[in-house]
C-alpha cells in the first residue's frame, strides 16, 4: 500500500491542477497588460515632450511678436515726429523690427515641424488588438 502512495504521488506533481493553471493564466494576462502600458508610455513621452517643445517655440514667436509690435510702434511714433535729421535712427527701429520678424518666423516654423512629430502610441494600440486574438488561442 505504501508503494501505491509513493507512485501516485509524481504523478500529482507532473499534472498542474486547474487552480494552477488559472492562476498562471492570470499572472500572464496581468505581466502582458502591464507590459503594454509601459509601452504606451514609452511612445507617448517622445510624443509629449515633441508636443511641449513645439507649444514653447509657438509661445516664444508670439512674444517676440509682441516685442516686434512694439517696436513698430515706436518706429511710427519717431516717424510722426520725424524732424529731419533723425533718418539713421528711425530705420535702425526698423531694423530691429524686422530682425524680431525673422527670429518668430523661424520659432513658428520649428514649432510646426516638431508638433507634426506627435503621434499616437501605434505598436501599444497594435498590439493591444492582438491580445483578445491571443486570448482565444489564434495567435
Amino acid at each position: 500500500m505504501a508503494s501505491n502512495d509513493v507512485q501516485a504521488a509524481p504523478s500529482a506533481a507532473e499534472d498542474p491542477t486547474i487552480g494552477r493553471l488559472v492562476h498562471d493564466a492570470t499572472q500572464d494576462i496581468s505581466t502582458l497588460i502591464q507590459k503594454e502600458i509601459q509601452l504606451a508610455k514609452s511612445e507617448l513621452k517622445v510624443s509629449v515632450r515633441a508636443g511641449g517643445t513645439g507649444i514653447g517655440l509657438f509661445l516664444g514667436a508670439a512674444f517676440l511678436l509682441v516685442l516686434a509690435i512694439i517696436m513698430l510702434s515706436v518706429s511710427i511714433a519717431y516717424f510722426i515726429n520725424w524732424n529731419g535729421d533723425g533718418l539713421a535712427l528711425h530705420w535702425a527701429f526698423l531694423i530691429v523690427f524686422g530682425f524680431y520678424l525673422l527670429v518668430a518666423a523661424l520659432m513658428v516654423f520649428i514649432g510646426v515641424r516638431q508638433v507634426k512629430k506627435v503621434r499616437a502610441p501605434e505598436r501599444a494600440i497594435e498590439q493591444g488588438r492582438e491580445i483578445p486574438k491571443a486570448l482565444k488561442g489564434q495567435a
